[in-house]
């Protein structure tokens, strides 16, 4: 694989040529990208793009904040299609009625608003979009950080809620027109190689370099033709773990019979490369030089060969042991896996193939090739597939794979994305877990490093796990085994029996059915002239995760209840956050009240409080990585942190989540000078952002005055008024 950091021209042949003579302006014109931003763009200016999209889809996570948020700043109904899943929380492992409350709201929800309501365990999120709704020069926006479906000619990106929410106020999604880049593919992959393996090696090229940061790759070249749907969706979707915005592919023959064969062969349209494009760069991979491979943990790009593992297997344990203790930060914790390992093997734990990457019908028609039939045993090794969808499961039963699989021992569970978050399948401390899902981020498979247990989850192809699953559960790449190409015929009645289509077909009347976990979000002040802030968590990682600033799995059955789920805010990373937000939310509290605060701290003395609010700040070197989840910044708002100070942030639907909350994103080059417990004042902040000052001076307090810039970098009118009122709601308020 290799990498063209520089601008290239490309032709219609695919082959770079020489600028002599061409027009780059031009020439950026004639990318499948542009035409279909240009396509979506309701402004005027390209360099603007304030986009409004064919529609929309959220989970069960996100679908409760969102509405909520919507239907506080005057949502009447749902202006384009909004199809909420149940794909995430249908498992309740703390208890109670708190997830299928959801469920009825999310369903009561549609009937009221006029939104697609799909069941649990229908399908997850991903597929129901491919299966339903994606189709050649489309925009969706889902509130999933892998919504990717460019394989099928779909621009789709995944956001933090409160992007969805301006969409169902009729309002646009605002962003500078983002560089593209082009991956040209050539060759055919060998029999033994998956999408997953294509996906980690782009993966592990190009995510430590930030080449690709927000920006949109697009897939071009001959190799296209040489792989299926199920095989570019595979690769497509993972792209989310580039750092990438979105994705778009060139479409074929195979996009427009997979579009036929989902009734809506009208939603096909060719898509090449016609005339001369102008790329920010070009990644090139011959897919025929794929080797099998294995993301170990603790993040996608931390790839190796499988066979370098297996030849170099107390090497790699080793290092994994030593990421480990960059996250928890006690050696008693650290992960272990050397007693994995048996006869100079890596024995693992568990397989699982799941979810909007592995859960296809290809990748689990070849781990059925690959076991051939043949009994896991009765050791520890298990493996469990899921189905992306009812569909795909139907199918399965049809040709016998269903069968073969469950004859083998292997364990067959319905749509649903528990392993790629850590809920459910959770492995045994100490061992290690092999899956084909998106994500192998610390904790990812389920452990509890606060009560003392550790587990690990490696991400590799359903070939290779098959071929694991039949060596015993001895790591193992997969061989040229023979594959049988079975046809897939989709059948869309058990979508029609259970599924809510209300779209265009609100009433008005119907009531929202609220649980008691649900609850509205509280009050949020509006930006006062001067703000202080106390650094109440200083993380030093240099990449920090959405899962680290607030924990996926079962914490997410409290996603309803903005309340409690704060309480869960850096809890692996930073326990001590928490009490210390509520401490100077507590402080702040007083100072609403009219009381005078500098008797919290001598700092405070001859600041004027009745325009100077208090408030905490996190400082990070680079967080937000991962998952769209909103509420990595909503539970920061929720107990009274008001602004993030950090070298960069890893992606942009983060830095966007922290502004529709009404938390200031700052970035400093003066970061390795704050400490934690330091008070930063900062000293005309409402007109610094009300005048779309860049810089801002600040000083910290505790260091004796010590002066310092912080930086809000580019906002859009939009986001700057958001930030002044404190929040996408209270902005949406002022507006009615």
């Amino acid at each position: 694989m290799e990498v063209l950091h520089h601008g290239v021209f490309l032709g219609s042949k695919y082959n770079i040529l020489g600028n002599v003579g061409l027009n780059k302006e031009e020439a950026k014109k004639n990318t499948i990208a542009y035409k279909i931003l240009e396509a979506h763009n309701t402004g005027t200016d390209m360099g603007k793009l304030k986009i409004k999209f064919d529609a929309m889809a959220s989970h069960d996570i996100t679908y409760v904040g969102i509405i909520q948020t919507a239907k506080a700043s005057g949502l009447e109904k749902f202006p384009l299609p909004y199809v909420l899943t149940n794909c995430h929380n249908t498992l309740c492992a703390v208890g109670g009625t708190i997830n299928e409350d959801d469920h009825v709201f999310g369903l009561s929800a549609a009937k009221k608003y006029g939104g697609i309501f799909v069941p649990p365990n229908m399908a997850v999120i991903h597929s129901y979009m491919r299966e339903m709704f994606a189709g050649c020069g489309k925009m969706i926006l889902g509130s999933d950080s892998h919504t990717r479906y460019g394989a099928f000619g779909t621009m789709a990106i995944g956001e933090g809620g409160g992007e969805l929410a301006k969409q169902l106020l009729n309002q646009t999604y605002d962003i500078n027109y983002p560089e593209i880049i082009c991956v040209r593919l050539s060759g055919k992959p060998a029999k033994n190689i998956g999408p997953h393996d294509v996906a980690l090696s782009l993966i592990g090229k190009v995510f430590s370099s930030g080449f690709v940061k927000n920006k949109v790759l697009e897939f071009v070249g001959s190799g296209i033709q040489n792989l299926s749907m199920w095989f570019r969706s595979g690769i497509d979707v993972m792209t989310t773990e580039t750092t990438c915005l979105s994705s778009i592919w060139e479409t074929d023959e195979a996009t427009k019979e997979y579009l036929e064969t989902h009734n809506r062969g009208n939603s096909y349209k060719r898509l090449c490369l016609e005339n001369t494009a102008y790329y920010d760069g070009l990644i090139d991979i011959d897919l025929s030089k794929i080797k099998p491979m294995i993301a170990m943990p603790f993040h996608p790009s931390n790839v190796y060969e499988i066979e370098y593992v297996i030849d170099n297997l107390r090497e790699v344990l080793s290092k994994v042991s030593e990421d480990s203790l960059n996250f928890i930060h006690d050696p008693s914790l650290k992960l272990d896996l050397s007693g994995c390992i048996e006869n100079g093997k890596l024995k693992v734990g568990q397989g699982i193939i799941a979810g909007c990457a592995g859960g296809s019908y290809e990748s689990i028609c070849a781990a059925a090739d690959i076991l051939g039939g043949h009994a896991l045993g009765d050791d520890e090794f298990a493996l469990t597939l899921y189905p992306e969808s009812q569909p795909v499961y139907l199918q399965l039963v049809k040709n016998g794979v269903i069968e073969s699989l469950a004859s083998s021992g292997a364990i067959i569970k319905p749509a649903f994305c528990g392993p790629c978050f850590g809920a459910g399948d959770i492995p045994s401390n100490g061992t290690l877990s092999i899956r084909h899902t998106t994500r192998n981020f610390p904790n990812r498979d389920g452990s509890k490093p606060s009560e003392n247990q550790m587990a690990g989850v490696a991400l590799m192809d359903a070939k290779s796990i098959a071929a694991t699953a039949l060596n015993g559960g001895f790591l193992t790449c997969a061989g040229e085994y023979e594959t049988k190409v079975r046809k897939y015929y989709f059948n869309s009645s058990v979508y029609k029996a259970r599924c809510y289509n209300g779209y265009n077909n609100p009433n008005p009347g119907h009531a929202l059915k609220y649980g008691p976990n649900i609850s509205d979000w509280p009050e949020m002040p509006a930006l006062t002239d001067n703000m202080l802030l106390k650094v109440v968590s200083y993380i030093t990682d240099s990449v920090t995760t959405t899962d680290e600033l607030i924990p996926s799995g079962e914490t997410s059955s409290y996603r309803s209840n903005p309340l409690k789920l704060a309480e869960f805010t850096l809890s692996r990373k930073d326990p001590g956050y928490v009490p210390k937000a509520k401490a100077a939310q507590e402080i702040e509290k007083s100072r609403l009240n009219g009381e005078n605060i500098e008797k919290f701290a001598p700092e405070f003395k001859g600041l004027d409080f009745s325009i100077t609010s208090f408030g905490s700040a996190v400082a990070a070197v680079k967080p937000g990585d991962g998952s769209a989840r909103e509420q990595a910044a909503s539970c920061q708002k929720v107990l009274g942190t008001y602004a993030n100070i950090v070298s960069e942030y890893a992606t942009k639907r983060y830095r966007s989540n922290l502004i529709n909350w009404g938390i200031l994103p700052f970035t400093t080059e003066s970061l390795s000078l704050i400490k934690l417990g330091d008070y930063i004042y900062i000293p005309g902040v409402r007109g610094a952002i009300t005048n779309d000052s860049n810089k801002i001076k600040a000083y910290i307090l505790s260091q004796n005055n010590l002066e310092i810039e912080l930086s809000l970098n580019e906002l859009s009118d939009k986001e700057r008024e958001i930030l002044l009122a404190g929040c996408l709601i209270n902005y949406n308020k002022n507006k009615l």
